[in-house]
């Protein structure tokens, strides 16, 4: 199998994202713990409870080239504020998924979403010439849906019934940003990050 991830630090003006390793763990557990994140029905955020099967499955994918997960800091106070992953990595189709994000609650609403996916999408399209970025989302999902066609992403449609997460099914809306809208894209995360 090729390796299309390599461990790398990606850095801003306000964050920086770095590898996950298990030393993080308690780290998220707190970042988690401000607005009691692991309650929202909708997402899967890790509690206390859950934090060592959450880091060890991305991990795990890690290893077999299928994610690139990173934890969020804060670069204002080096505080770990929350995740995201490269993940559903289709090497031989240049198409990857950036997913699994969440910040803490005083995190939301502020440019630390928007320069995390400029640095993760600069990275996608400019180093492992990725055609396709794509993002899912839970319908019920509405804050997220909302951030993700901010960043100007299409939404490409819903998949009905598309997984069953504790016995309900999920319908998945679908958002992608192609190769080819890239500049316009980063032009306006830029700004954004600026402003």
């Amino acid at each position: 199998m090729s390796v299309w991830f390599e461990d790398v630090e990606l850095e801003g003006e306000f964050v920086k994202l770095v590898p996950l390793n298990k030393g993080h763990s308690q780290e998220l557990v707190d970042a988690a713990n401000d607005g009691e994140l692991w309650k929202l029905w909708y997402t899967s955020v890790p509690s206390k409870d859950s934090i060592k099967q959450y880091v060890d499955t991305a991990l795990e994918q890690r290893e077999n080239n299928q994610s690139l997960p990173f934890v969020v800091i804060r670069k204002s106070d080096a505080k770990v504020i929350g995740c995201t992953r490269f993940c559903h990595a289709e090497p031989q189709n240049k198409r990857v998924e950036i997913g699994y994000t969440w910040y803490s609650k005083s995190a939301q609403r502020s440019s630390i979403n928007s320069e995390t996916k400029l640095l993760l999408l600069t990275y996608a399209f400019e180093t492992l010439g990725a055609c396709v970025v794509v993002f899912q989302t839970h319908w019920h999902n509405i804050q997220s849906r909302n951030a993700i066609a901010r960043l100007g992403a299409k939404q490409d449609g819903v998949i009905r019934n598309h997984r069953i997460i504790d016995g309900i099914p999920r319908d998945t809306v679908i958002f992608s940003i192609l190769n080819s809208e890239w500049l316009a894209v980063k032009q306006s995360l830029e700004f954004k990050v600026g402003n």
